[in-house]
């Protein structure tokens, strides 16, 4: 930042320091630090008393409103899905009794007697258990009312609910029923021997609202159960008598939410949640007064911290300032003197990879021209007994001054490596350009490595416009770094497809994958992920600069231990248009 200078405001003296208008730039920047020093100390024991005052005075009952109702609705939350589970609990308590060792559909005083036993086992709310028939008779029973035993229950709500829908179990609103007393009901159907059978039984609201208050938390909170028609099913009897009518009756559509209301007077905050067990609505109810109590404490207790915190930090800065911008100093001159070093070992670090990366591109045609010359020396010989006429040795020849040809254009490619590239463009068959690099390059090579080449062309892959000898490139350099991650035995993938107006080529291989944050750099100059010698890192950025002057792109993908895959999507050109 100290060597940055407008034109003509700083000059070089002598001795190397750089001097500008009013002093170097380097006593400017610690002047400035020190103002911004005395303006922090400003801020930190002014502005933010002005500031709190200010704030608090104008969102200090908003915030405290906001609270207390994310509060009260994580509370109603919190409970109605204790209450739903508690419900769940119960029916689930029933449906075992089917699946009982003395089920029977025939039970008498001895078996109804047990399952009783067994539902109070789990829960005391359970007041009794009657077994029905599919006609609604209650042909079995236990309980404080033996005269139900043989009740014809065909006529009631919750008896017709059940049958008349396709779940299996119905939890009842509060009502009086053949006993004349508030209780609500929990029935379950079991389809035996093609006929439907019911258990059901009473819940105590007494021993339930006895449950409903252990879930209330907070002080002067309070809640109730009502039915969609807003009447009491579970409720303190200081509020009101069960199935008396609530003063606040919450929209169903809502699910859950908070509202304010005058009651009586008295500021209420409401929260409530619609059940998904029963049809009722948990409503949960606090004061204002009470509410708001911790949140004045809480104010008084931030305002008391906050004077002792700004006056330690005004102290500590105060004793600190000068200290530490004199140390700035010290580690400032040292790290100017440490990137110059650093910025002199790059350059010597990057003629060195660029050289090195020369000679790795040199090398694919160098490697073509000596099999190629292998071959036709094999051909040659006698011993081998293969085809040597003249077409055949013609046509390898070619294959070495191909690949001569496109030696020397690597090195102008690397040589002008950064600037943008204009490539020479003809009508070019996909599948034809890798098979060339696959059988007239890399054959022999992956046989000999036992990794298999899978070819999934698409017979039907349209011709497009492509420098042949730049896109051979990008080919062979990733089948020759998918070699490379397999090692030895593996398999390489290969799968052209043309999708809308692009042609798509994806090269995957089985190797041992890169890491996360490996693949963000693949395609950075110099990076390479290979052992030292063997790699520069600078195929995958040369292949992306020649695929991207195509008009195409390069997506990379890969898990630590689970290969990799390169997809090359080229456009679909022809001889009217231009990359």
């Amino acid at each position: 930042m100290m060597k940055t200078r407008n034109e003509g405001e700083a000059v070089e003296n002598k001795e190397g320091t750089v001097a500008a208008p009013g002093g170097s730039l380097e006593d400017r920047y610690f002047k400035k630090m020190r103002i911004r020093l005395i303006a922090g100390l400003i801020a930190i024991f002014i502005v933010p008393h002005a500031l709190f005052t200010l704030y608090f005075h104008i969102q200090f009952t908003d915030s405290l409103t906001k609270t207390d109702k994310l509060n009260l609705a994580a509370l109603s939350e919190s409970q109605g899905n204790t209450i739903d589970l508690f419900l769940q609990e119960r029916v689930v308590n029933l449906f075992n009794l089917f699946h009982s060792r003395e089920f029977s559909i025939h039970p008498g005083s001895l078996e109804m007697g047990n399952y009783l036993q067994l539902l109070r086992q789990v829960s005391d709310a359970f007041m009794d258990v009657g077994f029905l028939s599919a006609d609604g008779i209650q042909i079995g029973y236990a309980g404080p009312f033996p005269y139900l035993q043989g009740k014809d229950y065909s006529r009631e709500q919750w008896f017709q609910t059940l049958m008349g829908q396709a779940g299996d179990y119905y939890i009842s609103d509060i009502y009086l029923g053949f006993r004349n007393k508030p209780h609500f009901t929990i029935a379950t159907k079991q389809l035996i021997d093609g006929r439907w059978h019911v258990m059901r039984s009473t819940l105590d609201p007494d021993k339930f609202y006895m449950f409903l208050r252990t879930l209330s938390h907070g002080k002067g909170v309070e809640s109730t159960l009502i039915n969609a028609d807003g009447r009491y099913q579970i409720v303190d009897p200081d509020r009101g008598p069960l199935l008396g009518m609530s003063a606040f009756i919450p929209p169903k559509n809502s699910g859950a939410g908070v509202t304010e209301m005058k009651i009586e007077g008295d500021d209420i905050l409401i929260a409530y949640t619609w059940l998904k067990e029963a049809d009722w609505a948990l409503l949960v109810r606090q004061p204002f007064a009470i509410a708001h109590e911790q949140m004045y404490q809480a104010r008084k207790i931030m305002m008391t911290s906050l004077v002792i915190l700004l006056g330690v930090t005004g102290f500590i800065i105060v004793l600190l300032t000068k200290k530490q911008v004199d140390r700035h100093r010290v580690l400032l001159e040292k790290s100017q003197n440490l990137q110059s070093q650093l910025l002199h070992a790059s350059k010597l670090a990057s003629i060195g990879e660029l050289a090195t990366g020369v000679a790795h591109e040199i090398n694919n045609p160098l490697a073509i021209i000596t099999s190629t010359s292998g071959v036709i020396r094999d051909m040659l010989d006698p011993e081998f007994g293969m085809d040597a006429e003249p077409e055949k040795i013609i046509k390898e020849i070619d294959i070495i001054e191909s690949a001569a040809f496109r030696a020397g254009k690597i090195t102008r490619q690397l040589l002008d490596f950064g600037h943008d590239y204009k490539p020479s463009l003809s009508l070019c068959n996909v599948n034809a350009i890798l098979d060339e690099v696959i059988d007239g390059v890399k054959a022999c090579e992956f046989k000999v490595a036992n990794i298999e080449i899978v070819r999934d062309y698409d017979p039907d892959l349209p011709q497009t416009l492509l420098d042949a000898d730049q896109i051979r490139q990008v080919f062979l350099n990733i089948i020759n770094n998918a070699g490379d991650a397999i090692g030895d035995t593996g398999k390489i993938t290969i799968v052209t497809h043309s999708r809308e107006d692009k042609i798509e080529i994806t090269i995957r291989d089985s190797g041992t994958g890169m890491s996360e944050s490996d693949i963000k750099k693949v395609f950075d100059p110099f990076f390479t992920t290979k052992e030292v010698g063997r790699g520069t890192g600078l195929g995958l950025s040369v292949s992306l600069s020649i695929v991207e002057a195509l008009g195409g792109s390069i997506v990379a993908q890969s898990m630590k231990g689970q290969g990799s895959s390169f997809t090359i999507s080229l456009p679909i050109r022809d001889n009217g248009e231009s990359a």
